[in-house]
């Protein structure tokens, strides 16, 4: 079991450097072992491209007769867009395989693990299981609700305020912070904000992460009214990710429909969207979002948008960073805006959280308990 767990954390390591590149597929890393010896390793690079499996097994050669691999997640035992892996598995003469943890898919869980044992192999589940599905929490609330995993993040004084009475919030935080921010954008299919903030800030909501190459997030402008500008930043990015205004009907309204077909010539991709007392539905934006296929979705404001989101239960994740500075006064703007509940013990409450410093920042971590 000890010598199971040490290969499996390195299945870990190796599947996490996929982060960003393999959705709507999960990440997924496989460690091939003979006589106590690594002698392959593979991770799935890309949705698309092999998978972990085949990568490890490519990489071992003739080694794999009779060896161990190692596998974050339950082989697949189905055609999609590659040849299944149990296949590959079977032919390459390996006598044993370790899974972290079976397929979520209702449609296929357990499937590879049968089909392997049915074959003579060993198959041993659930080494590392907590890490592996940490690891793939998107894929798994994507892939057995049909709705993305939502992460939502703010960046705060020690006193709740995200930005001045004048609207100015550059910057809240350090360097450091930011940066891990656009770590956090690379990894997610979309990133969510209000028109507040687009005509405000007026940011680009691209990923910048140095000398590394980082993956846009699609963009989605919550603006019922179409009241953003079509010569905003965010359409004069060189980005193959899209913007999306997230909106409800606009018919009947003459100055609402010659705004919508600005920012359609400005590149923007209209979702049109049920309203719930005159703004846009967000659980019902949630679905929508996962029938275009985004598994993951960041949430970064205003206040109006992360109320708004806590209140409407789509929000997973939270990260809150909080900087060693005080605004003063009442009139800032608020992490949070709308009406909160009468008492304390009807507060919504973290689980599982973690603490991290940036610089002198700090980053609140954790998942809304449900």
């Amino acid at each position: 079991m000890k010598d199971d767990t040490h290969f499996m954390k390195q299945a870990l390591e190796l599947a996490a450097r996929g982060r960003g590149f393999t959705s709507p597929n999960p990440m997924v890393g496989a460690v091939v072992v003979k006589d106590g010896k690594v002698v392959g390793t593979g991770y799935h690079h890309a949705a698309g491209e092999p998978h972990a499996e085949v990568n490890a097994i490519e990489d071992a050669g003739a080694e794999t007769r009779d060896a161990t691999i190692y596998v974050t997640l339950e082989p697949c035992n189905h055609v999609g867009r590659t040849p299944p892996c149990t296949k590959k598995i079977l032919a390459a003469g390996i006598r044993k395989v370790v899974v972290a943890m079976a397929d979520p898919n209702p449609d296929v869980k357990g499937g590879g693990n049968a089909f392997l044992r049915e074959k003579g192999l060993v198959v041993v589940s659930g080494i590392c299981e907590d890490e592996a599905r940490k690891l793939n929490e998107v894929f798994v609330k994507f892939i057995c609700t049909g709705r993305p995993f939502v992460i939502l993040k703010c960046a705060a004084t020690l006193d709740g305020q995200i930005a001045t009475r004048t609207g100015d919030s550059k910057w809240v935080t350090g360097e450091l912070a930011r940066e891990h921010v656009h770590a956090v954008r690379h990894a997610m299919d979309a990133i969510m904000v209000g028109a507040g903030t687009v005509m405000n800030d007026d940011p680009s909501l691209t990923t910048r992460l140095g000398s590394e190459n980082g993956r846009d997030p699609h963009r989605i402008i919550l603006d019922s009214r179409f009241s953003i500008s079509p010569l905003a930043r965010l359409f004069q990015q060189a980005s193959s990710a899209r913007t999306y205004i997230a909106a409800g009907p606009a018919a009947g309204d003459k100055g609402i429909l010659a705004r919508r077909d600005a920012l359609k010539a400005a590149g923007a991709d209209i979702l049109e969207t049920p309203l719930k007392e005159g703004r846009v539905d967000l659980s019902a934006l949630m679905g929508i979002l996962g029938g275009a296929g985004i598994t993951s979705l960041l949430i970064e404001g205003g206040g109006q948008v992360i109320g708004s989101a806590l209140s409407a239960g789509i929000v997973d994740k939270v990260l809150f960073f909080y900087a060693p500075k005080i605004l003063g006064g009442n009139d800032g703007v608020p992490i949070c805006s709308g009406r909160g509940p009468d008492l304390m013990k009807d507060c919504l409450t973290l689980k599982d959280t973690r603490v991290e410093r940036f610089g002198e920042d700090v980053l609140i971590e954790g998942y809304i308990r449900s």
